[in-house]
């Protein structure tokens, strides 16, 4: 299965909302935090750039207001067509003004995250991490363990995810075996993640500039093929906003 991921940061989201669909305005409009504005939104920009670099659209904000992304009664996000559900899965995550969309285009079970490598306490060790997994955290050296604990946790996120439950559920009902040995030439390596009922999921993981990403699905996606984003669609975006 091929996996598709974009990110964009607060600064690549046009000033207007003249791309955002009339549904999707409305419920802009019923936020009433700062934060929580500037997040959703953020979340929303990237998600229709990255479908519609997939489907090979123009960036115009008539094109993106047809692009709707709509929250499931589970609160993952669907793509819409005007009121039509598009064969097309996305995840989204995002942390500290940085949003990540990991496309695939079909239904499939998908989740990604990202993460900001920063410290963890071992009581939040023993709450969300499962026997094997805390037996892997204390082997590790004290310089990786921060590395180590940002990406079970994410990869953990990103199974929830897929799961179509987020932190609904138990965060020990899923268990994470990353293998750091097996890097492809951009900076992803394999993991797998098993969901005590029986489904396993695989996926990959990535550390760039203290940032873990972590994308799993099922079927098993190949390495994420990141979406580039053409010199034409920025200038158009840019006439746009």
């Amino acid at each position: 299965m091929n996996a598709y991921w974009l990110e964009q940061t607060e600064g690549d989201v046009p000033e207007e909302n003249d791309w955002l669909s009339a549904n999707e305005a409305a419920c802009l409009n019923g936020l009433r935090f700062a934060k929580r504005r500037a997040d959703w939104r953020l979340g929303r920009w990237t998600a229709k750039l990255a479908v519609s670099l997939c489907l090979d659209m123009p960036a115009f904000p008539p094109v993106f207001k047809k692009i709707e992304i709509r929250a499931a009664p589970s609160g993952e996000p669907e793509v819409f067509f005007g009121n039509q559900r598009a064969e097309i899965t996305i995840s989204l995550s995002h942390r500290a003004g940085i949003a990540l969309c990991s496309v695939a285009m079909s239904h499939v079970e998908l989740g990604c995250d990202l993460e900001t490598v920063e410290p963890r306490s071992d009581a939040f060790v023993a709450d969300y991490f499962t026997v094997e997994e805390q037996a892997l955290v204390a082997r590790a050296s004290a310089a990786d363990r921060a590395r180590l604990l940002t990406l079970l946790w994410s990869a953990k996120e990103s199974a929830l995810k897929a799961l179509h439950a987020g932190l609904r559920l138990d965060t020990r009902c899923v268990i994470v075996s990353p293998f750091e040995d097996s890097f492809d030439r951009n900076g992803w390596s394999a993991l797998r993640v098993r969901y005590i009922h029986g489904v396993v999921f695989h996926g990959w993981w990535q550390l760039a500039e203290n940032i873990v990403r972590t994308v799993v699905g099922s079927p098993a996606p190949d390495s994420p093929i990141p979406l580039a984003i053409p010199a034409h669609f920025v200038d158009c975006a840019s006439r746009s906003a």
